[in-house]
């Protein structure tokens, strides 16, 4: 390990806490100012950023539509990530939030009150948006950030940085509150896990082995942005119309994203009726069905589904589908094979859906809705710094408030105990 890498890791860590400590005071006013210049500062750099990014995707060989998708930045998605920002400018600052007041009976005084967990190291692959989401939200939180991204992606990452850092300084922000390691080394991660003597928490966004290698290594507390195997289920009692335009839009949308369907449940009633028609529809979209017997049976030219299919987050125009005998079938397959992020049922039956909602273990649980929607700007919370499958200490898209912790505010007259 070189000694030059550990030194040069401690010192960012050090740098992002003596940071934090004064992020956390730092007034409103002056947090959305910045974040409405970095907005601008977006913009006025797109070229720049663009070129950046035709870069990195250039460099890349032998990898998959979707995997380049997610990589990829446009006008569109640069604008995105402008009013991303912005939003966050508009929302609520919640720090110093009142969560509760009350008084003792001795006439003590108490306050619960939101503060900034402190210093948010966030290790990422592909999407360079998370750059831009993951420094709006931890600066408007009050959080100084340690950004790791893929080296597939680093030219990228650091002209959005640099764009970013730039408007921080002219506005005198404490040096350390965002940061962005720019080693392709992966000892440098290594070496960012140990580190809990100045790192409050770790996120991991990306794929199985990047999370399970960060659990694996972290002394640092860790909150998954685990994968994304969403199920959308056909229930007996559904409009079949309505199915087939949210099954679609959930798998061929966006497919290489967390919240894209990898795996259609279908009642056993309505599967003659749905599924020739639906993956039809999905072949002329260009995506790869596997299925269980019974679905072989219904539609000719089927590959059969395996148990791995089904535990599978393709990321890709790949869908697994399985015919299901009832509800409660439905929703144990779900728990077992799913990966709590999200999921929907589509039926106009009221106690279906009830049920549904109440027994499915997901951080965000759909009636009648694609599962496309779980998004921190879609909820209205503006960004998010990446999907909790945990449920410890948020769960679901982490924005603004997910971002905090509390503290107490003890207020006395001279009270002692006795």
């Amino acid at each position: 390990m070189k000694v030059n890498l550990k030194q040069e890791m401690i010192s960012i860590a050090k740098n992002a806490l003596v940071a934090a400590r004064k992020l956390a005071v730092l007034p409103t006013k002056i947090k959305n100012i910045v974040l409405e210049e970095m907005a601008a500062a977006l913009l006025k750099e797109k070229a720049t950023i663009l070129k950046a990014n035709k870069q990195d995707i250039l460099a890349l060989s032998g990898k998959g539509k979707a995997f380049i998708d997610r990589l990829t930045l446009n006008d569109s998605r640069i604008k995105q990530m402008v009013d991303s920002i912005l939003e966050i400018a508009r929302l609520s600052d919640p720090v110093g939030q009142l969560l509760r007041g009350w008084q003792t009976p001795n006439g003590l005084k108490l306050q619960k009150i939101r503060v900034p967990i402190g210093v948010i190291a966030i290790i990422y692959e592909s999407r360079p948006n998370v750059t831009a989401d993951c420094i709006g939200l931890c600066f408007k939180s009050g959080n100084s950030v340690i950004l790791r991204g893929g080296s597939e992606a680093l030219k990228t990452n650091l002209a959005i940085y640099e764009v970013l850092l730039a408007v921080m300084r002219r506005h005198g922000i404490v040096e350390g509150a965002i940061n962005l390691i720019g080693t392709r080394d992966r000892k440098a991660i290594d070496i960012l896990l140990k580190l809990n003597a100045y790192i409050d928490l770790v996120m991991p966004r990306g794929g199985e082995a990047l999370i399970k290698r960060v659990v694996k290594l972290s002394r640092i507390p860790v909150i998954k942005h685990y994968k994304g195997i969403c199920h959308v289920y056909v229930d007996e009692w559904a409009d079949l119309n309505m199915a087939q335009n949210i099954c679609f839009n959930a798998k061929v949308q966006r497919p290489g994203v967390c919240n894209a369907m990898e795996s259609m449940l279908v009642h056993q009633d309505v599967a003659a009726r749905f599924l020739p028609g639906m993956l039809k529809i999905f072949k002329a979209a260009g995506v790869q069905v596997r299925g269980c017997a019974l679905t072989q049976k219904i539609v000719k030219g089927v590959k059969l589904a395996t148990k791995k299919d089904y535990r599978t987050e393709y990321l890709d125009l790949v869908l697994s589908v399985k015919v299901v005998s009832d509800l409660d079938v439905a929703i144990a397959h779900i728990n077992d094979y799913g990966s709590h992020h999200s999921d929907s049922i589509v039926t106009d039956n009221l106690e279906n859906a009830t049920k549904f909602t109440q027994a499915v273990d997901s951080a965000c649980v759909y009636v009648n809705a694609s599962t496309r929607f779980t998004d921190g700007q879609q909820f209205g919370m503006g960004a998010e710094i990446g999907i909790s499958t945990d449920k410890l200490h948020a769960r679901g898209p982490m924005a603004l408030e997910e971002l905090t912790t509390y503290k107490y505010i003890v207020m006395g007259s001279g009270q002692v105990r006795q």
